[in-house]
């Protein structure tokens, strides 16, 4: 009879063991597979059980949460929308989250393991901390001013801090709200497809995703190459450069929009953007002197973040001598996001150097104790600081008397460079209008704020077009907001 209790008792202890091996099984060995597991609606349910934590700008929350009682109990709501959606991008229970909503996705949902109180906590207890919060670097006045600036156009606005690399405004238009993505149902459906087949492309971040012919604005790295190349040595001296200027190896001529190009110095060329004079400098200096100044102002680096991921802008590597004079005139396949051209323009006004740009300043719980902060980093030195000094002088003068008079600010040291972008088959479409600038105070040892701006639909007769008529304006609002 004893034996026959110790079979049993040791068969009892056997399926104790085995009852134990195969909840271990179960919730450690094959919990992340249940847990990834799309028939699985409880991750889903514990996600949006508890608000989502803020990105915040100025110190305020642009973003929000309201209580639907539903399942799904919080959907994300979003103040100024629109305006702010380039940045924060949406988060939708069924689409998912983009950008700064995505990037930071573990802090805001509450899932980073930096904002538990006890390292492993939460792994034990299979709970979730409250979601952290997001604070930017954008100052809203100078959002608002670049959103106003562009009044509903297609086109796009990064301006800079260049001795740091925060990013101040980050604007594309035309634009939408966000929170016409968050719940769930028919309406959210609809909103979805309707955004989607907007031929204007409001979801489009044309700041950061969008890639463009940058055109004149492109004459800045010429000129960088050239002058630390040693091809130019002298600002105000004979270029040797014919008006027309006929592309090499071709029989197509490249002519100018202004009078006076004709062999004009480096300084008059630069003011008055002759496409002859830069697009000969191009091929004088050489693909890889112009590739390599390219590469060192951010062209053909991939895997940009912000922590939002940039589009790459892209120099091509591997032209003939008619297509480089092209490339360095910002035509060709040349091809820049409006971050990248902020950051050449930063790259002027900070003594060559480029700055990592980035927009989270810090990550925080959610009674604001620090979680991680954002330094600044140098990613490279995109020219000589000697160089740096002259493309000051020559930015300074294009606003002082030449094409960029509009974006001239009294009592402040302007510099910038306008750009007209052909594209379309035969150019047939409506030029790009581009202006990038920086701007600093009396009294400052170095600019404050460096911007970009396109516009893709700018409102004038073909003829008329250009980045000294259409983006100049817009840029000097963006700068006058970030000075104040």
């Amino acid at each position: 009879m004893t034996r026959h209790i110790r079979h049993a008792a040791a068969f009892c202890a056997l399926l104790l063991v085995a009852l134990l091996v195969n909840a271990t099984r179960v919730q450690v060995v094959d919990s992340q597979a249940y847990d990834d597991n799309p028939a699985n609606r409880r991750t889903a349910i514990a996600r949006y059980d508890q608000p989502r934590g803020d990105i915040l700008v100025d110190g305020e929350p642009v973003t929000g949460a309201k209580d639907t009682g539903e399942q799904l109990r919080y959907e994300r709501t979003y103040r100024s929308g629109p305006l702010y959606a380039p940045v924060t991008g949406f988060a939708s229970q069924v689409y998912g989250t983009t950008f700064l909503e995505h990037a930071e996705d573990d802090v805001l949902s509450g899932t980073d393991p930096m904002l538990a109180p006890l390292p492993l906590w939460n792994d034990i207890t299979r709970s979730r901390n409250p979601g952290g919060e997001v604070v930017t670097t954008i100052r809203a006045a100078v959002q608002r001013a670049a959103y106003a600036g562009l009044g509903g156009k297609k086109g796009a606005v990064a301006a800079l801090d260049p001795a740091t690399g925060k990013v101040l405004a980050l604007v594309s238009t035309p634009s939408y709200d966000p929170e016409r993505l968050a719940g769930t149902g028919s309406a959210v459906t609809g909103a979805w497809a309707g955004l989607n087949a907007d031929p204007d492309k409001p979801m489009l971040n044309r700041a950061l995703s969008q890639t463009y012919p940058p055109g004149s604005t492109f004459k800045v790295v010429t000129a960088a190459a050239a002058l630390d190349a040693g091809e130019v040595t002298d600002l105000d001296a004979d270029t040797r450069s014919p008006a027309p200027y006929t592309l090499p190896g071709t029989t197509t001529r490249l002519a100018n929009e202004v009078e006076g190009c004709a062999n004009a110095s480096l300084r008059y060329a630069f003011q008055w953007s002759c496409n002859t004079v830069f697009a000969k400098l191009g091929v004088d200096t050489g693909q890889d002197a112009m590739a390599g100044t390219a590469k060192k102002f951010g062209f053909d680096t991939p895997g940009l973040r912000i922590p939002s991921p940039v589009a790459t802008s892209t120099f091509d590597t591997a032209m003939d001598d008619a297509q480089l004079a092209l490339s360095a005139i910002g035509q060709y396949d040349t091809r820049a996001t409006p971050l990248q051209m902020a950051m050449v323009s930063a790259a002027v006004a900070g003594g060559g150097s480029v700055k990592a740009p980035y927009l989270v300043d810090r990550t925080t719980t959610d009674d604001g104790d620090t979680v991680a902060s954002t330094g600044t980093r140098t990613l490279r030195q995109a020219m000589n600081p000697g160089t740096a000094v002259q493309l000051r002088e020559l930015m300074t003068d294009v606003v002082e008397k030449g094409t960029g008079r509009n974006a001239a600010i009294e009592g402040v040291t302007v510099g910038g460079k306008t750009g007209t972008a052909q594209h379309g088959i035969g150019n047939a479409g409506t030029p790009y209008a581009w202006f990038i600038a920086w701007a600093q105070e009396p009294g400052d040892a170095e600019p404050s704020v460096a911007v970009a701006v396109v516009v893709e639909d700018a409102s004038a007769d073909r003829s008329d077009i250009s980045g000294g008529g259409s983006a100049a304006p817009i840029a000097k609002a963006v700068m006058e907001a970030a000075l104040r």
